[in-house]
Parts: C-alpha cells; sequence; structure tokens
C-alpha cells in the first residue's frame, strides 16, 4: 500500500488545484449541511414549545388551532377530569384559547401575518417555559399584550411600551416572554375575552390541558375522544407542534436536498477533472512506484485515498461554514398556519458527522475513474512519459 504521507505531499505541491477543489466541494456541504440545519432550526423551534405533560384539545378533524372551535361549556367539562393538574391557586390547569392572525407593520408598505393568542388564567402557569422577560403579564378584560421575544423590533411598535394596532383597537404592549426559543416567541398573547370580541368569536379555539403527569396524556386523549359530551379529541402538545412543523421543514429540505444533488454532480465533475489533471502530470511518477514493485489496486488505492482526502477536506470546511449560521436568526411564513414564525439554524454533531462524510463521498467517486486509468497504466509507456 503507498504511504498516505506521499498522497498528503502530492497534494500539497498541487495546492492550488487542491485548494480551489476543496473550495469547490466545500461550498457544495456548505449548502447540504445548512438546509439540514434550517429543516431541524424550523422543528425544534415548533417542536420545543411542546411540553410532555400538556394536551392540545381541538375540534375533530381540526389541524390546527386555526382551523378548531372549542365551546366554552366544553373547557369547563375538560376541567373535571380526575387527571387534570392543580395550579397554585388550587384551580384545574385548563385554559381556552383563542388563536387568530393579525397583520401588523413590518415598515413601511409591507406586512407580516402574526398568530394572536387570547389566553385565560391558566395559559402562563400550564406552560412553565414560558417566562417573562421584562414587564409584566396581560391583565385579564384588558386591551394588553405581552410580546414572544423574537417578535420584538419585527414591527415599528412590537416594543416594551408600544402600542399595536389592530382589528381597529390599539393594544400597548405590557411585556416580553421567552419560551425557550419555541413557536410562542412569535406570538403576542392577550386576554381571551378581548380578543374574541375584537374578531367576533365567542368560542375558544383549543383549550390547554395540564396533567399530573405525562403518561397520562394518551389515556386523557382517549377519554376525549370517547367523551359523548363533547366532539373534541387531544394531541400531546409535543406531537401538536411537531405536526405544525412537519410541511415545511419537509419542503424545505427536500428543495434544499434536490439543490445540493445538483450541485453535487458539479462538484463531483470538479474534484474528478482534479484527479484526471495530477494523473496527467505524474504518468512517471506512478510508472515508478509500479516498477518498485506496488500492485496496480495499490496504485489505483492511492488515488482514491488521494481524492477522497480532497472530499473530506472539503466536508469538513462546508461544515464549518455551516456551523457560522447558528447566530443567524429568521423569519418566514409556517404554511400550516400562515403566520411568520422565528427560527434559527440548529446544528446536531449527526448533521456535521453526515456533513463531512457527503463530502468524502463526492471525493470518492470524483476519483474513481482517475483511478482506474491510473491503474491501468503499463509500466513502460509510463516511464517513457
Amino acid at each position: 500500500m503507498v504511504p498516505l504521507f506521499y498522497n498528503a505531499r502530492s497534494l500539497w505541491a498541487r495546492r492550488l488545484s487542491t485548494g480551489l477543489t476543496v473550495v469547490g466541494l466545500g461550498l457544495v456541504v456548505f449548502v447540504f449541511s445548512s438546509v439540514l440545519m434550517l429543516a431541524n432550526g424550523i422543528e425544534s423551534a415548533l417542536a420545543s414549545g411542546g411540553d410532555a405533560s400538556n394536551v392540545v384539545v381541538l375540534r375533530k378533524g381540526a389541524t390546527s388551532e386555526l382551523v378548531s372551535g372549542v365551546e366554552r361549556d366544553a373547557v369547563r367539562v375538560l376541567s373535571t377530569d380526575p387527571e387534570v393538574a392543580s395550579g397554585p391557586d388550587g384551580a384545574p390547569l385548563v385554559a381556552g384559547e383563542l388563536v387568530v392572525l393579525v397583520t401588523l407593520p413590518r415598515g413601511g408598505t409591507q406586512a407580516m401575518n402574526t398568530t394572536a393568542r387570547g389566553i385565560s388564567a391558566g395559559s402562563f402557569a400550564a406552560r412553565p417555559e414560558v417566562q417573562l422577560v421584562s414587564g409584566r403579564k396581560p391583565r385579564p378584560g384588558t386591551h394588553e399584550v405581552a410580546l414572544g421575544r423574537s417578535l420584538v423590533g419585527s414591527s415599528p411598535e412590537a416594543r416594551p411600551g408600544g402600542a399595536l394596532r389592530f382589528a381597529q383597537q390599539r393594544w400597548p404592549v405590557v411585556g416580553i416572554f421567552e419560551a425557550r426559543g419555541g413557536a410562542f416567541e412569535s406570538e403576542l398573547w392577550t386576554d381571551a375575552r378581548r380578543l374574541g370580541a375584537a374578531f367576533g368569536r365567542d368560542d375558544y379555539s383549543s383549550a390547554l390541558v395540564r396533567l399530573r403527569s405525562p403518561s397520562e396524556a394518551d389515556a386523557f386523549a382517549k377519554r376525549v375522544e370517547a367523551d359523548p359530551r363533547l366532539t373534541l379529541e387531544g394531541k400531546p402538545e409535543p406531537a401538536y407542534w411537531a405536526d405544525q412543523a412537519s410541511g415545511l421543514a419537509t419542503f424545505i429540505r427536500v428543495l434544499g436536498l434536490f439543490v445540493s444533488f445538483v450541485f453535487s454532480v458539479g462538484a463531483v465533475l470538479g474534484a474528478m477533472i482534479t484527479m484526471y489533471a495530477q494523473v496527467a502530470t505524474r504518468i512517471a511518477e506512478l510508472g515508478m512506484l509500479r516498477a518498485l514493485g506496488f500492485r496496480r489496486r495499490s496504485v489505483l488505492a492511492s488515488v482514491v485515498v488521494e481524492s477522497a482526502m480532497l472530499g473530506a477536506a472539503g466536508g469538513v470546511l462546508g461544515a464549518l461554514g455551516a456551523l457560522a449560521t447558528r447566530w443567524i436568526h429568521i423569519r418566514t411564513l409556517n404554511f400550516q398556519t400562515f403566520s411568520e414564525v422565528g427560527f434559527g439554524f440548529s446544528p446536531t454533531p449527526g448533521i456535521v458527522l453526515g456533513a463531512v462524510l457527503f463530502g468524502t463521498l463526492m471525493g470518492l467517486i470524483g476519483g474513481l475513474l482517475p483511478a482506474l486509468r491510473a491503474a491501468r497504466l503499463s509500466i513502460l509507456d509510463a516511464l517513457r512519459a
């Protein structure tokens, strides 16, 4: 087997073509890993909005809170279940909530759709992950709103002390909250009755039920569905938010991987051309290796390893570039809720490892044909070159 240091020195001796090939492969790997991080960021942002002890109750057949309806009497029935947890005041942690879309100015002539959540007394208590970072909670019976951290600055008045305007009314901002980077950080929260009156809605969109134990979630959902007094169904909150993320995340993942595949064809051709050029300039050198006793398969393996080293270097470069995107925060429209959601690129060890392996695979594929050509060289013809 040809020593690895020989391949490393060979690449260094041709560092210009080596560097250009590594950069080309790295750009493809950057796109590949960034797409995966982006899709994972969407799923993480939405799925992290769920607590395993909570169940979201919707009308049967509803796919989201926007198209659901839950009567106020049904919320009172849900609060009588023996497995419902109690708040600090001893009241059942069942919160009827109203979800509507509001349009806020982004600046200039642009506007954005934002989710407004009408909350009840137990909404904050049932979600321990939602914590105020400034100001206070909206007071019941008022038009006061609290903004998710991701919304701050997205609209001119979306700030502490500002006043939003929608539904022909003024909604003063009294607090800012965070939710571990979850979907709630892209929402504004206000009193459910005031929000319902502004939009002509008497019923809630959903009911949030906090249980004593996460293990009771499935049994509770079955009891809700079987109750003849109700036409509702329950879903554990993490599962609900995972469903809300699936459409957008899948779209970005499929589109991005298709683009990566197209780019990878060009990168593989670039690696192949580079390795063909290296074989052409090293014919005599390769012939000498054969004359020294190295077999054809050793020469073939040497060229393939060299190409794989190019790919691995490109994979590392692309993965490092993609890791730098983790500090980028963006907003886009969620196709399932028709509202904007804020999220970032979310890297994982699996994505980074996959990026390096993807780069190495491109290098291997690009080096196969040049390696076969090098292995088939006649010793005499190579030495005469």
